[in-house]
């Protein structure tokens, strides 16, 4: 079995999965509360 070294791994890849997902995480948090703005405004 190969000796494994801490912080050796290319984790670019993963890297870039999380962005994507943070990134259209924040967009459809933003966009919900902009309906649910819109909402309390059209029924308030």
């Amino acid at each position: 079995m190969a000796k494994h070294t801490p912080g050796s791994m290319d984790i670019e890849e993963q890297e870039k999965t999380f962005n994507g997902f943070i990134k259209w995480t924040t967009r459809l948090t933003i966009g919900i509360i902009v309906a649910l703005i819109l909402l309390y405004i059209v029924n308030g």
